[in-house]
């Protein structure tokens, strides 16, 4: 799957970008720092009508604007303002990692967080699914056409 970078770890600035034509479009300051790269999978829609969300584990820096091959190892399931926003996560394609306690730690943290400047924002975390729930759920985003 290919996966475009919007933020880079250890920045509060989240920028927003066109996701059919990859375009920026604007930068917000957030309240808690990404703990990974962020970004979207191209080509998928999910519950909340964006592209769906994705976390890169990796210790790499990941520049905002590059786009590269993952591989899905995981789903985390989460509730934005009442809709699904799963986040699924991910590693560059060929590269090995394992999703343990310290890295569920670090996103439910940053998800806890990272919206805390915003009053109303609902923000629930889930249950962490595994490679098979992130290729089922891909598969139901993926955009026609």
């Amino acid at each position: 799957m290919q996966v475009f970078i919007e933020n880079q770890a250890g920045s509060r600035r989240k920028n927003i970008y066109d996701e059919r034509t990859l375009r920026h479009l604007h930068t917000v300051d957030v309240s808690a720092s990404y703990p990974y790269p962020y970004g979207f999978v191209i080509g998928t829609v999910s519950g909340d009508g964006d592209a769906v969300d994705c976390f890169v584990l990796t210790s790499e820096p990941l520049s905002a604007g590059t786009t590269l091959e993952c591989d899905p190892i995981g789903l985390l399931e989460q509730i934005e303002d009442g809709e699904v926003d799963h986040k699924i996560l991910a590693v560059p394609s060929g590269a090995v990692a394992a999703i343990d306690d310290a890295v569920v730690a670090a996103l439910k943290e940053f998800i806890s967080r990272v919206f805390s400047h915003v009053s109303d924002k609902r923000m629930e975390v889930g249950r962490l699914l595994d490679r098979s729930a992130a290729e089922s759920y891909l598969r139901q985003c993926r955009r026609s056409g």
